[in-house]
């Protein structure tokens, strides 16, 4: 023994007599090591774009709270599809900002087979058609209130706006949408979409349920993005999940998969990795995460200051959803991380 080297008190065992032959750290001295025995991994497959889209052309307005991150006329919305596809990147999820003029207490301009977003598919479709599309059939963009919902005398009435939701997925679905994915999470859409879409024709079409979509305080740089950050009134508690209840989170998936949902997404992300694992783990249904702007510029924002690396965190926060169950996650980093698994 080193005359350095203190002497082993009696009854304290050695690291050797402790794990036995167990050594976790050998399968982690070297990168190719670890990359053979990686438990999840994050590809392109696993992402989806949600993008914002706007009346004009040539226009690209940039999002103060989402650096990086724009509106964009049809024309550059086709444009980015293009790129999109280029990437590998499997869907893009297109949110519209409706001039003010056009929004009022029912959110009517969604019926429009003209708005902004049934143009936008379409267009995308004829240049794109391989790139799928999904579309968004809540109101809130196409409200003066900003609610997900038609308002009556203080109230977001459920009944009534069902049946326009699931009128505008009609819509949506003959504009070219391949995935409807409501996210007002009104009692019942997602039986009346089927129904709707089945009606008409669209039995192919599939439906996203927002299944768990929590009142969170993370959805403030999306609402600058759509234009309904100045417009809401009051708060969205009473149709939003609580997010205190994993259980109701539960049963809200539940009831959305027995109408008819083929998929459910959890929203947020990053604060409810707990709902994703026990959806997965209770349903074993395609389930997906958005991780919704708050998410995203909060790692922006601590990388653009140096708190943070940027491109470490991102790759971090997305291969979580992965461990947590996720079979894709929605995410405006979507070509960002594209490019970089292609590097």
């Amino acid at each position: 023994m080193n005359r350095f080297t203190p002497a082993k008190p009696a009854g304290v065992r050695s690291v050797d007599e402790i794990t036995g032959s167990r050594r976790l750290r050998r399968m982690r001295k070297a990168d190719w090591s670890r990359r053979l025995v990686q438990e999840n991994r994050l590809t392109v497959d696993d992402l989806i774009w949600p993008i914002f889209v706007i009346e004009g052309e040539g226009r690209r307005e940039p999002i103060p709270a989402m650096p990086g991150v724009f509106r964009l006329t049809l024309d550059l919305a086709v444009t980015e599809a293009e790129r999109a596809a280029k990437l590998g990147i499997p869907a893009i999820a297109t949110f519209p900002n409706i001039e003010i003029d056009r929004r009022d207490q029912t959110g009517s301009h969604i019926l429009d087979p003209e708005n902004v977003i049934n143009r936008a598919t379409r267009a995308i479709k004829a240049a794109v058609p391989e790139i799928g599309i999904i579309t968004d059939a809540a109101l809130d963009p196409f409200t003066s209130h900003g609610h997900d919902g038609i308002l009556r005398d203080g109230v977001i009435v459920n009944d009534e706006t069902v049946e326009q939701v699931a009128a505008a997925a009609v819509i949506q679905a003959a504009s070219g949408a391949d995935i409807i994915a409501p996210s007002d999470m009104m009692d019942g859409r997602i039986g009346a979409i089927r129904d709707a879409l089945d009606a008409n024709g669209f039995q192919d079409v599939a439906i996203m349920s927002y299944a768990t979509k929590f009142a969170s305080a993370f959805y403030g740089p999306y609402r600058e993005a759509v234009g309904t950050a100045g417009l809401l009134k009051g708060d969205k508690k009473t149709y939003y999940l609580d997010h205190a209840n994993s259980d109701e989170a539960v049963r809200e998936a539940e009831q959305d998969i027995l109408e008819g949902a083929d998929m459910i997404m959890v929203k947020p992300g990053l604060p409810y990795l707990d709902i994703i694992r026990r959806l997965k783990d209770e349903f074993s249904m395609p389930t997906f995460a958005y991780q919704v702007s708050g998410e995203y510029s909060m790692i922006k924002a601590a990388a653009a200051n140096g708190w943070i690396d940027g491109e470490k965190a991102m790759l971090e926060s997305l291969l979580a959803f992965k461990r947590a169950g996720c079979d894709g996650i929605l995410t405006y980093f979507a070509p960002e991380v594209a490019e970089l698994l292609r590097r």
